[in-house]
C-alpha cells in the first residue's frame, strides 16, 4: 500500500483546481490545528479560513466559493464540496482491515445445515446456527453470533460482538459495527388481569435489513411482534440508536447517535433524525423530513418538513417561541 502522495497526484484524484505548489510528500489528512507539514487538511466554510495561516499543513482542500491564499511552498486544491473530497482522501489513506490467518477459524461453531458462500471469512468463537444461509465474501469478525434460519447477503461485514437473531434477513454490502443487536425481542408488556404484574407479549416476527445499510456500535434493531421490522436500502444508523419493534425505515434514512424510534414508527425515504431525538410510537415521518437534535416527535411530520423542540413543532414556529421566551426572561 502506498503511504505518501504528491500534491499533483492528489489533485488528479480529486479533479480539482490546483493553486500554488508544494514539494512536500503528503502522508495523511489532519484537521487544521493539528496538522504537520506532511499533512493535507480541509477548509469547508469561512469560519475555518482564519486557521489556515497558522496551520503547518502543506496543502488544503478548499470549497471553490472560498477565497484563500496558498502561501509559500503550500498548495490549495479547490473543489465543489470539500467534505466529499475529504471522503476520497480518507479512503486513499485508509489502513487495511484486520487480517484473517485462516478463512474459517477452527474455534468457530458452524451448524452442519448452514450454507457458507465462497470467499467468506469467519473469525474465532463465531457461532452460525441451523439453516443459516450466508452469501459470498461475507466477513464475521471474532465473537459474532448468527442464529437459526437467518439469511445474509453478499459482502456484508459484522464486527465483533454483533448478534443476529433467528429468522432475520440481511441484505448485501451491509456493515454492522461492534456489538450491534439485530432481532432481539421487541419491548412488549401488558398489565396482568389481577393488576399485580406484567404479562410479556411474545414477539414472533423478524427483522429485514436492505442492502448497503450501516449500523453503528451498540445499536439495536428489535424484531417485530408479528410481521417484520424493516430497515430500507442505504440507511445509515449511528452508535447507540434504538429501532423498536414493527418500525419501518424507508430508503437512505439517517439516524444520529442516541436517537430512537418507538414501536410501529414509519419513516419515509431520506428522513434525517438528529442526535438524541425521540419518536413516539405509531408516528409517521414522511419522506425528506428532518427532526432536529434532542426533539420529541409526538405526531406525524409532513414530507420535507423540519421540526424542532419538545414536543417537536415546525422549525420556524419553534424558533419564534424560543426568541419570545428569551425576551420574557430579559424583562
Amino acid at each position: 500500500m502506498k503511504t505518501s502522495y504528491s500534491i499533483q497526484e492528489i489533485s488528479d484524484l480529486l479533479k480539482g483546481e490546483l493553486i500554488g505548489n508544494t514539494t512536500q510528500q503528503i502522508e495523511g489528512p489532519e484537521q487544521l490545528e493539528s496538522a504537520k507539514n506532511n499533512h493535507i487538511t480541509f477548509i469547508g466554510s469561512t469560519k475555518y479560513i482564519k486557521f489556515w495561516a497558522e496551520s503547518k499543513a502543506c496543502a488544503a482542500i478548499v470549497n471553490d466559493n472560498l477565497t484563500v491564499e496558498p502561501g509559500d511552498n503550500r498548495a490549495l486544491i479547490k473543489v465543489k464540496n470539500a467534505d466529499l473530497a475529504m471522503a476520497k482522501i480518507l479512503e486513499l489513506f485508509n489502513p487495511p482491515a484486520p487480517e484473517f490467518e485462516t478463512e474459517i477459524h477452527p474455534t468457530a461453531v458452524i451448524h452442519e445445515t448452514a450454507t457458507i458462500g465462497n470467499g467468506c471469512k469467519i473469525g474465532a468463537n463465531c457461532y452460525v446456527g441451523k439453516n443459516v444461509s450466508i452469501g459470498s465474501d461475507v466477513i464475521l469478525y471474532p465473537n459474532v453470533c448468527v442464529f437459526d434460519e437467518t439469511t445474509i447477503g453478499d459482502n456484508t461485514i459484522a464486527w465483533s460482538g454483533t448478534v443476529i437473531r433467528e429468522r432475520c434477513i440481511i441484505g448485501s454490502h451491509c456493515i454492522f459495527h461492534t456489538n450491534v443487536s439485530i432481532g432481539a425481542d421487541g419491548f412488549g408488556y401488558r398489565p396482568s388481569d389481577d393488576g399485580r404484574g406484567l404479562i410479556k407479549i411474545p414477539q414472533i416476527g423478524n427483522v429485514i435489513i436492505g442492502h448497503y445499510v450501516e449500523i453503528g456500535a451498540n445499536s439495536c434493531v428489535d424484531r417485530a411482534k408479528f410481521s417484520s421490522t424493516i430497515v430500507g436500502d442505504g440507511c445509515k444508523i449511528d452508535n447507540l440508536v434504538q429501532v423498536a419493534h414493527n418500525s419501518i425505515m424507508g430508503r437512505s434514512c439517517i439516524m444520529a447517535g442516541h436517537s430512537g424510534l418507538a414501536g410501529s414508527v414509519t419513516l419515509g425515504d431520506g428522513v434525517i433524525i438528529g442526535g438524541s431525538a425521540s419518536i413516539k410510537d405509531h408516528t409517521t415521518i414522511h419522506s425528506g423530513a428532518t427532526v432536529g437534535a434532542g426533539s420529541g416527535v409526538m405526531s406525524d411530520v409532513s414530507a420535507g418538513q423540519t421540526v424542532l423542540g419538545y414536543p417537536a413543532q415546525e422549525a420556524k414556529a419553534m424558533l419564534k417561541q424560543w426568541v419570545a421566551m428569551r425576551r420574557l426572561v430579559k424583562k
